[in-house]
């Protein structure tokens, strides 16, 4: 290992520590999406060993979000990959650093991947790069599948590498265990976002299509080994489907919305008429203007040395086949109803490490171009143009990473803090209030018409409904009354959010 792998090693360690004080200061370590919420309750019914639970009594007043009652049973709408992995993070008492933890060592991959296309110094800047860049940093502390998404996508593209372009000269790593790793990694992918798998495997299929074209016997085998362990593994999507649907066709997010497709006409999303181009056209331009912003927290400028990046790699397959991850995720997410933007355009960001190793190389290309900043060229009387220029990249750089750490990130990341409500201090009251409930309780939640008030205190409940507290929604005074002869033994408590006594017990 080298000098520079030793700064790598240290900064991704680093990583970890600030992604693990972000979830905790600036998510709190709890949900605040309700695509979270539901991982989470689906992690929670995985964690004992469980696909579905039955549906509970009265089931619209036990609300989670994208949890869907059907035939008698409850089941989240998500695939089971991050869910299965989160799980394990329960059972160990550790969740709240699954992804800090996931997110690091992506970190570390990326920098591999670089190292690997790039130079030592110039994959360093990519690490640099990825782990100051806010789009990095709010998909690691939060409790969503895409830390767990690009640990797989780099993992799949180092390993596609590591076994097509292999380092000159003996290498330790034998082909199978490459192999291996990138046919996991995909189908692993396909297991936890499987249209994002589609759009990441796409530039390493092409790549591939070549390859059992023109390459020799033992190449062709690998490529076929690839695809055979990666379809494999996500054939028990399929049948994870089965598990919860009772088909392998149908998918579940169809079970909540019935418009929850892929493509463009009439059933496709709310708009009227359906998904048409120029509408993902629009939701795209929109994400990659956020891009633009929230990549290295450069508001604008985010994307400036891409085309130098471009310039410097014209001539390296390699790198153009990985850069091109990021685009195939953009183009195929055009047939998508929906946009996301609350964190960033993170349908796009298992192609995170295209971007960073452009604009790492793209850096380095113009850097290169221009002198080293002598100090004897810049105090003397008729400095060069050339050094003034050098110094001026510098002092240029170092003010674009200076904003992003010390204005645009805390500002980033603030915003998010209580995202719609949801927030520790909610529980907190709870808890202060509740000290005088008797446990097993029943705790009926009174909101208005916004439900995230309802929201954060699923964090004290749990999918089997055995937990000392329960909430569930008031659906008015007579179906209220009638929660309690459903749950015996519970003492039966009012909860109203906001008030200064929440918590109240029942008449």
């Amino acid at each position: 290992m080298s000098r520079v792998d030793r700064i790598a090693l240290f900064l991704c360690f680093a990583s970890l520590l600030v992604n693990a004080l972000l979830a905790a200061r600036v998510f709190e370590n709890i949900p605040h999406l309700e695509d979270e919420m539901t991982l989470v309750w689906q992690a929670q019914t995985i964690s004992r060993g469980q696909a579905v639970v039955p549906s509970p009594p009265a089931s619209s007043a036990f609300l989670v979000p994208f949890v869907i009652d059907d035939q008698g049973f409850r089941f989240g709408k998500y695939p089971l990959g991050f869910p299965v992995l989160l799980s394990f993070g329960m059972r160990l008492g550790v969740r709240d650093w699954v992804n800090p933890a996931i997110a690091a060592c992506a970190l570390w991959l990326i920098y591999r991947l670089a190292k690997k296309l790039l130079d030592e110094p110039t994959a360093l800047l990519a690490l640099i790069l990825t782990a100051t860049s806010p789009y990095y940093l709010i998909q690691s502390a939060n409790l969503l599948t895409h830390a767990w998404s690009l640990f797989l996508s780099s993992a799949l593209a180092l390993a596609w590498l590591d076994t097509f372009h292999p380092p000159s000269g003996a290498s330790n790593v034998p082909a199978w265990l490459t192999v291996a790793v990138a046919g996991l990694a995909l189908g692993t992918l396909a297991l936890t976002r499987p249209y994002t798998a589609l759009g990441v495997a796409l530039p390493f299929g092409l790549h591939g299509v070549l390859l059992l074209k023109n390459g020799p016997a033992a190449i062709r085998r690998g490529v076929l080994a690839i695809g055979l362990l990666a379809g494999g593994v996500a054939t028990l999507h399929l049948l994870w489907q089965a598990t919860l649907t009772g088909s392998l066709w149908i998918n579940p997010y169809t079970l909540w919305w019935p418009s929850d497709v892929i493509g463009f006409g009439p059933g496709t999303g709310f708009r009227p008429g359906g998904h048409t181009l120029p509408a993902g056209l629009s939701d795209a331009l929109y994400g990659l203007l956020i891009a633009n912003h929230d990549l290295f927290g450069w508001p604008w400028l985010s994307f400036l040395f891409l085309p130098f990046g471009l310039l410097a790699g014209r001539r390296n397959p390699r790198a153009l086949m990985v850069s091109a991850v990021f685009p195939a995720l953009v183009l195929l997410y055009l047939l998508y109803w929906v946009g996301a933007w609350v964190y960033g355009p993170r349908y796009y960001y298992e192609g995170l490490y295209s971007l960073t190793l452009l604009s790492a190389a793209g850096i380095a290309w113009v850097y290169r171009r221009l002198p080293l900043p002598r100090w004897r060229a810049l105090v003397c009387r008729h400095p060069s143009p050339k050094a003034l220029a050098s110094f001026a990249f510098t002092c240029g750089l170092a003010l674009l990473f200076s904003a992003n750490l010390l204005i645009y990130t805390p500002l980033r990341l603030g915003s998010l803090k209580g995202l719609y409500g949801s927030s520790a201090s909610v529980l907190a009251d709870f808890k202060q209030a509740a000290a005088q409930v008797p446990t097993p309780a029943l705790v009926i939640v009174h909101i208005g018409e916004d439900w995230h008030a309802y929201a954060p205190l699923l964090e004290l409940s749990n999918p089997f409904l055995d937990s000392p507290y329960i909430f569930a929604l008031s659906q008015g005074s007579q179906a209220d009354a009638a929660l309690p002869g459903q749950f015996p033994g519970r003492a039966v408590f009012h909860h109203f959010p906001g008030l200064p006594n929440p918590a109240a017990p029942q008449p």
